[in-house]
This record gives structure tokens, C-alpha cells and sequence, in this order.
């Protein structure tokens, strides 16, 4: 059973670890309702007087820290009060698409203050009402011609969600685990990612699961998701208003559509909705599993609903695969068939598998890297981490598009929006050993940009030495600019391991 005792210190735990996870015991209750009225009022936890913003989050934060079956009752006034909603406008982007009553960050903050004090009175007074999410649909990456449906919210719905998601925060970042990455505080793709490389490195995995969840967001239970809130929230309000966006629905094409599963991505609120899901239904799982099953070492790394396990024996991961089914079936939840898969990995993949004669270890992919087994220049091990070639190619059409458009456009500000994309693109897949990866990145941007420059005008070869002072002008140096993960993880871990 999950238990309340407390988090766990480990983003990658290993097999029969002593139980430290966080949350209340949702396992034990799964299958029947709440129970109704005041009844679970001797354990929920009051907020008094009207302490400033931060302090007051604190002080929830404190409660949720040192009881982790506390449900608390008075939360609502976090959210509709002035200064955070405040503070939520203008954390959200300024230059956002419009939602469906086609309010603009720019007109609103015109008469800011009358606007969020009628926000906060229209919330305080149950007449806030969420407004329908518009659909836009972009190309998925790597994936030319297949669509991911986005929902753009009305401004005033981003602001509550964002109020909202802040409030929430205080209670769920005490509960969630440390190895789920996806859209915390303080955490980033690239602590999963070492997170990873390092439990693969260090621990005794062989076997690797690689998983992926069939439209998450499309197919997640709205009711089950309710549920999970309640087990920490006894704030009729604070869930009512949650209930107000998942049933909100979507235009599309003029038409209002409505749904009991689901919930869209592109709110503020839906990362955390989606992280408080996974908690329930697989990270205290997997904890159990490892704890009361497992005989070798297991590692679990998750970001969103990008999930990545590794093993020691081949036999656990084919039982915690079947019993993964069946779980997720329990909650709405699938896996996809042809993307969820076991691969032996691991510092003893390539000699095994060269000694029975099947070639090099395989490879996955997560979070735009594809991962497999290296070695240093010394002989050693390594997980060797390269830019997808998906991610790789995708960008570079998007890039052409983009450079076609811009055509006529000066030089130097072709040169500076490229030196952007660039950098943006060496901050994130500049870790180590993945530095010819980014070379040969930047040189496909140059052969587009020399393209694109001659073809402004007939007769126009450009030579390739002026081509290269203009790439010498504009371009930043491809580098690495993230540490080996084991620096990362010893920096993040200095006085109580992620590891244990």
C-alpha cells in the first residue's frame, strides 16, 4: 500500500530502499468515493488572519511538510487575493495569442489595477466563469504532417490558473517525488537527463524501458484526477474551479466541444494537474513495486509524462512492463504498442550482446537526445548523449521556412535572429560530448543562410570568403555548455543525495 510517511530522497531509488514516499495512502481508497461533508474536517489544516502573499504560502508549505495526510480547507483566498493574481499577469507572456474573447496582455494591463480587483471580487463571489480554450494545432517535432492539438486560454483564465498553480505548488512540491522532473521548481530537462546517465552509469542496470504513454493528455480521467486533488485538498472552491477548466471544453471551428477524459495542454494549470496524475497512478506505484517486488536494482526517471526505467534483470523489467498495462488500464491510461519498448543497456550491454553475436546495444530517445552506450577517450563506459536526428532535421525545416520568409530583410538582422536561434539551441543540447553534434548543426545553418542570401537576387554567387566573415560576424561558437552529469548531480545533492 502508499503510504504517508514521508518523501523520498532519491531521484533514482534503488531496489528495496526503505519507503520514504510522500502522499496519502491512495491506493487504499481507490475505487470509492470520498466521503461526503465535513468528516475529514478534524484533519484538514485552517489558514488564519491575512498574512502577506509569500509568508502565507510558507506557512502552508510548513504544514505540508510535516504532515503528509493534511487536506486543507482554506486556500481560495491565496488565490483570488490582489497581489498574486497581480504577479500572475504579468509572469505570463506579453506577446501570447489571444484566447477566445480575444483580450490582449496589451489592453489589459491599460487599466490593470480596475481589471484585477474585478477579477478578484468576481472569484471571491463564485461569479468567475472559465471561458471555452481556442485550439491551434502545430506540427509535432520530427514528425513532418502530424498535428499536437494546443489550447490557447483567455488571458483572464491564464492568471487564475497561474494564481492557482502557485497556491498548489506550496502542498504538492512537498509530496512529489525526486525522480519526476517535469515542470518544478527548480528542476530542468537537463537534471532528468543526468538524473539518468548517472543511474545507468553508476547502478547495475542492464535493461532499459523505454515507455511512452498514448495520448496522455487526450485520454487522462477527469474524475480520478478530482479524486487525487481531494486527497490534499478539502477546499470546495479551490476544486470546484479546477472542475470549471476541465469542463470548459474547446472551440474548435466555431464549435464548443466538451469531454469528461482530458485535459488540454497549454494552460498553466496543466503541468501541475498532469504531475499530480502521474504521482497517484505511477510514481508512489513504482516506488511500491520497487520496494515490495523487486530483487535487482531499478532506476525510474520522469519527465511529464516522458518516462524512462532501468534494470538489472531482464525478467523484472517483463513484469513491471505487464504490470504497468494493467495499472495505467486501471486509470484510462495506455501505453503505445509500438513505442514502448525493453533494450538491453547498460556498461555490460556491448560485451554480452557481442559475445552471442547481436551487434551494438540499441539505442532510445528522451527529451530531444538520443542516448547510447560510449565510451570515453580513456576506455570507460558512458551513456554518450546526441542531439536526435528528428529534433535535428525538424529544425532545420522550420528554419528554412522561417529564412525564406526574411528573405529581403537586412543582413545584419538575419545574422542576429540567427545568432538567437543558435544560442538557444547550444544551451540546450550543449552537453558533454555532443560537441560534433553542434558543429555540424551550425554548419548546415550557414550552407541555409548562404542560400538564402543568393537567391535575394539574379546573378548573386556570394562567394564563399564573404559567406564566412558574415558566419565569423553573426555566429556564436558552438560549445558545450552544460558539466558532466555526475558534477551536476554533486552540485544539486550537496548535503542529502538524490541517489539514496
Amino acid at each position: 500500500m502508499m503510504n504517508g510517511r514521508g518523501k523520498s530522497d532519491g531521484s533514482i531509488i534503488p531496489a528495496n530502499s526503505p519507503n520514504k514516499a510522500a502522499g496519502p495512502a491512495a491506493e487504499a481508497r481507490e475505487g470509492r468515493e470520498l466521503a461526503k461533508g465535513n468528516s475529514p474536517e478534524h484533519n484538514a489544516f485552517r489558514t488564519q488572519g491575512r498574512e502577506n502573499a509569500p509568508s502565507a504560502l510558507e506557512r502552508v508549505r510548513q504544514v505540508a511538510t510535516r504532515d503528509k495526510k493534511q487536506r486543507f480547507t482554506a486556500l481560495f483566498h491565496h488565490i483570488y487575493d490582489v497581489e498574486r493574481l497581480r504577479a500572475a499577469f504579468y509572469a505570463t507572456k506579453k506577446g501570447a495569442a489571444a484566447g477566445v474573447d480575444g483580450e490582449t496582455w496589451e489592453h489589459y494591463v491599460g487599466n490593470l489595477e480596475a481589471n484585477l480587483q474585478d477579477l478578484s471580487h468576481r472569484l471571491k463571489r463564485g461569479a468567475y466563469r472559465a471561458r471555452p480554450v481556442r485550439r491551434v494545432y502545430i506540427e509535432k517535432v520530427g514528425k513532418p504532417g502530424e498535428l499536437r492539438p494546443l489550447g490557447v486560454p483567455a488571458l483572464e483564465d491564464k492568471i487564475v490558473q497561474r494564481a492557482t498553480a502557485e497556491v498548489l505548488n506550496a502542498i504538492y512540491e512537498q509530496d512529489f517525488l525526486d525522480f519526476s522532473y517535469g515542470f518544478r521548481p527548480e528542476r530542468s530537462p537537463h537534471d532528468a537527463l543526468d538524473a539518468l546517465a548517472v543511474g545507468i552509469g553508476t547502478r547495475k542496470v542492464s535493461w532499459v524501458l523505454d515507455a511512452d504513454i498514448r495520448k496522455f493528455y487526450d485520454t487522462l480521467d477527469q474524475g480520478w484526477l478530482v479524486k487525487f486533488i481531494e486527497y490534499r485538498i478539502a477546499d470546495r472552491r479551490v476544486v470546484r474551479l479546477i472542475q470549471k477548466w476541465l469542463k470548459a471544453g474547446v472551440l474548435e471551428e466555431g464549435k464548443r466541444v466538451q469531454s469528461e477524459i482530458g485535459t488540454v495542454q497549454g494552460g498553466s494549470i496543466s503541468p501541475l494537474l498532469s504531475n499530480i496524475y502521474l504521482h497517484y497512478v505511477l510514481d508512489l506505484w513504482v516506488q511500491r513495486w520497487k520496494r515490495k517486488q523487486a530483487r535487482g536494482e531499478v532506476i525510474l526517471v520522469r519527465f511529464a509524462d516522458d518516462f524512462v526505467a532501468g534494470f538489472q534483470h531482464r525478467h523484472e523489467a517483463e513484469r513491471f512492463l505487464a504490470e504497468l498495462r494493467e495499472r495505467f488500464a486501471r486509470f484510462g491510461l495506455q501505453l503505445h504498442a509500438d513505442k514502448t519498448r525493453i533494450l538491453e543497456f547498460g556498461r555490460y550491454a556491448e560485451p554480452n550482446r557481442r559475445k552471442r553475436g547481436d551487434g551494438k546495444p540499441e539505442t532510445f530517445n528522451f527529451l530531444g537526445f538520443t542516448h547510447s552506450c560510449g565510451k570515453t577517450r580513456k576506455g570507460h563506459y558512458t551513456v554518450l548523449r546526441q542531439t536526435m536526428r528528428q529534433r535535428w532535421q525538424a529544425k532545420l525545416r522550420a528554419l528554412k521556412e522561417e529564412l525564406q520568409r526574411r528573405m529581403h530583410t537586412p543582413v545584419g538582422k538575419q545574422g542576429a535572429y540567427l545568432r538567437s536561434v543558435l544560442m538557444g539551441h547550444f544551451r540546450y543540447y550543449g552537453v558533454p560530448m555532443n560537441g560534433p553534434a553542434l558543429c555540424a548543426f551550425r554548419r548546415a545553418v550557414g550552407y541555409l543562410w548562404r542560400t538564402t542570401l543568393r537567391r535575394r537576387s539574379q546573378g548573386n554567387h556570394l562567394p564563399w570568403r564573404r559567406m564566412r566573415r558574415y558566419i565569423k560576424r553573426w555566429f556564436p561558437p558552438a560549445k558545450v555548455c552544460h558539466p558532466y552529469p555526475l558534477v551536476r548531480l554533486a552540485v544539486l545533492t550537496q548535503g542529502g543525495s538524490r541517489m539514496r
